[in-house]
């Protein structure tokens, strides 16, 4: 899509689909009691360009669904094709963990939930924010906790797990390749964050070939 200079703009599992309906069951336990259905081919499609742009459009101020929309979108910084690969790097977490990453429906506690997970925003973002989002932004940095709307909402926060934590709860081999990939696809810099083709190139991928 990106060598097309489209932008899907709403990445998310729902719009990833396996092209085969076909499985095998496979038993978790020797009775039999259990078992689960394991797909018979990986192959994906990707679905839902209804929100697809080219890069060199006018593009919308609000894009993507809220759990899996980049930092420069809620900024008003303006995006291209890094909010696509910031959106992938979610989903492959949620795929890790079997939840996704930013359960929230709220600016501040969204941004707040990044830091939490990956670390503070670059300074030199936020002061960049736009009108919509400066009032999120306090002497330079997040209006965190202070601007909380609830006591719950600091507690969905404190609970989330720094991002090489999240995944070495849940990946058995290759951790290491598995964190340093996700962390070049959620650098806070749009301008930082591995293209589609340096992903692709990453060594989980290049090393690994034979597991998948």
């Amino acid at each position: 899509m990106h060598d097309l200079h489209l932008i899907h703009t709403d990445l998310k599992p729902e719009n990833i689909l396996f092209v085969s309906p076909e499985y095998i069951k496979v038993s978790e336990y020797k009775d039999g009691s259990c078992s689960k259905r394991l797909p018979k081919s990986s192959a994906i499609k990707l679905i839902d360009f209804g929100s697809a742009t080219y890069d060199r459009k006018d593009h919308t101020y609000i894009v993507s669904t809220r759990h899996y929309r980049a930092p420069e979108v809620i900024l008003g910084l303006g995006w291209s094709y890094p909010c696509d690969i910031w959106s992938i790097g979610c989903i492959l977490v949620e795929l890790c963990s079997g939840e996704a990453l930013f359960q929230t429906h709220e600016n501040l506690e969204h941004m707040a939930m990044m830091e939490r997970v990956l670390g503070p925003f670059p300074q030199h973002m936020l002061k960049r924010a736009d009108r919509h989002a400066e009032k999120y932004i306090r002497k330079g940095r997040l209006n965190w906790p202070a601007g909380a709307t609830s006591r719950e909402s600091i507690k969905a926060v404190q609970k989330l797990l720094r991002l090489q934590n999240i995944v070495m709860q849940h990946v058995d081999h290759s951790a290491g390749d598995v964190i340093d990939l996700l962390q070049g696809l959620l650098r806070y810099e749009p301008s930082e964050r591995l293209t589609a083709h340096e992903a692709l190139r990453h060594s989980f991928f290049t090393k690994n070939q034979h597991r998948y």
